[in-house]
């Protein structure tokens, strides 16, 4: 039997674009991942053979290579769906399908330009104009690149909008680890002093009610306990602190935190 080849295993025909060729092994990963057949020792393998399609595919030089040496041929078209969104920037549904566009393509800088541009538009909204799943991935590569850019805070709304939509119906499931990783990372390393203690003390509190894992969850409810202990409400901060020892045990970090609150209350790890 003839081995399949890239296109086939994508599930993508010789002609797609790079948005396709995307688009097709996000949707195949979600359903092949290991993680998701624990026991199933050939999806780890199965995963091995998507990235390497996928890998060879998603880079123009490594695509060409494979075409030549396998004898593809692409369909050309004439009809360039870019420069078809360009054409019209007071088009929110445009400008909203080219900010994704650009972001899957790799025109990180011009996504942003647009986005920044559009959003002075009060008909721009992602979400009305690009449907929940191509919603739900545009926001979180545009919070990738808002935080890379240093837009520490658009980056968490976007991010906090994904969690919401993830909540109401699942879309990222596995993968929403990536989600709640980079949600920890921003919090505990980019917001400090970037956004006033307020701005930060309301993240946190968005973040608690989410519940997002035990983990995390006690994470951010010390650090909100830190910051009420700071403004003088050591009452809170001991309640605080007390349901994070709930979620985590063996939660750490609190040692200066305990020992100012040590009046307040006893705490119980176990």
């Amino acid at each position: 039997m003839m081995a399949r080849n890239y296109y086939d295993i994508l599930q993508v025909d010789t002609g797609c674009t790079s948005e396709d060729i995307k688009k097709a092994f996000r949707k195949l990963a979600k359903e092949t991942h290991p993680d998701v057949y624990q026991d199933d020792t050939a999806a780890v393998e199965r995963m091995h053979v998507l990235l390497q399609a996928y890998e060879t595919l998603i880079h123009p030089d490594r695509r060409e290579e494979y075409d030549r040496t396998h004898a593809f041929s692409r369909k050309k078209y004439s009809f360039n769906y870019r420069e078809f969104l360009r054409s019209e920037p007071e088009n929110p549904s445009s400008c909203s399908k080219l900010v994704f566009y650009d972001l899957l393509n790799g025109f990180i800088e011009e996504a942003l330009e647009t986005y920044d541009r559009s959003t002075r538009n009060p008909e721009f909204e992602l979400s009305r104009w690009l449907d929940r799943e191509d919603y739900m991935d545009c926001a979180f590569l545009l919070a990738e690149a808002l935080e890379e850019r240093g837009d520490i805070y658009r980056a968490f709304g976007l991010l906090m909008r994904t969690v919401e939509l993830e909540r109401t119906k699942p879309y990222f499931k596995h993968f929403f680890v990536e989600v709640a990783d980079r949600l920890r990372r921003i919090v505990s390393m980019k917001m400090p002093g970037e956004i006033s203690r307020d701005a930060y003390l309301k993240a946190l509190e968005q973040l608690i009610a989410v519940e997002l894992n035990h983990r995390d969850t006690a994470f951010y409810l010390k650090k909100a306990a830190e910051i009420y202990c700071e403004t003088g409400h050591e009452d809170r901060a001991a309640v605080y602190l007390q349901r994070a020892f709930k979620l985590d045990p063996k939660l750490s970090g609190t040692k200066k935190l305990l020992d100012k609150l040590v009046d307040k209350t006893v705490f119980v790890r176990n």
